[in-house]
């Protein structure tokens, strides 16, 4: 009996100490300013630092030099700065173009908001070239019909503004329209143009939908950032003129 007693009081502690499902009642959070009152650990310091040192030694290396301040906003329909974003990008990319399809791009057409800092009078460092163009972005090459071109010099006009392109377009707004040459020819219906530009811009990135469907694309494999620093090591001076490649006489 004695057992039987203690088989029931048993029995009635293990079922009257169920387990009953948890709810979440409430979140709380507590906010910790960052001061000087804390105090970093010594083993992150140690860690973090020779890395800090690396890069920072990296990001001052001195590529080249610019003896008058570059920047996006000197000039209305063209800058110095954009005009050495289209040249450069055009001087990289266009020999690696040839050994694959040997063709020559035509012209080069970057946006204005790709632009994403200016380069002051004095050394021009690899920090310099991350500012530059701090996204990942791939130099493409777009063959573009003469329907579709149009649609870019339309583009160009309406936006009146300084998007970067290259040397070999020279564009004239005039009173009954516009004069255009590509090269220094101009343009031919029957014919298809090589213009290089961004992955970015490719897929319709700042509203450029003339570049998209393409008759063909053409990859690089050559970022933007990187044909600027190659640019910069290879020369020791940078020299920019705005020389009226888009220019308006209105």
């Amino acid at each position: 009996m004695k057992k039987f007693i203690i088989l029931i009081f048993t029995l009635f502690i293990i079922f009257s100490c169920k387990n009953d499902p948890h709810h979440l009642v409430r979140i709380e959070g507590k906010l910790i300013p960052i001061s000087e009152e804390l105090n970093p650990k010594e083993v992150f310091e140690t860690t973090i630092e020779p890395y800090k040192v690396k890069v920072e030694a990296e990001m001052n290396a001195v590529l080249s030099f610019t003896p008058n301040e570059l920047n996006r906003l000197d000039g209305k329909l063209e800058s110095s700065l954009g005009n050495l974003m289209a040249d450069l990008c055009y001087e990289k990319a266009d020999p690696v173009f040839n050994s694959r399809t040997s063709k020559n791009i035509d012209f080069t057409m970057l946006n204005f908001g790709g632009i994403r800092a200016g380069i002051s009078k004095g050394d021009i460092t690899m920090e310099h070239a991350f500012n530059l163009m701090p996204f990942e972005n791939e130099l493409v090459v777009v063959e573009l019909t003469t329907d579709k071109l149009y649609e870019l010099i339309n583009y160009l006009i309406t936006e009146n503004r300084a998007h970067p392109i290259s040397k070999h377009l020279n564009l004239e707004i005039t009173k009954n329209g516009y004069n255009l040459k590509i090269n220094n020819q101009p343009i031919e219906a029957s014919k298809t143009y090589y213009v290089l530009t961004s992955d970015y811009l490719q897929n319709g990135g700042d509203n450029m939908i003339f570049f998209k469907n393409p008759v063909n694309l053409y990859k690089t494999d050559y970022k933007v950032r990187n044909a600027i620093i190659d640019y910069f090591k290879e020369n020791d001076t940078i020299k920019v003129n705005l020389d009226g490649r888009f220019r308006s006489e209105i």
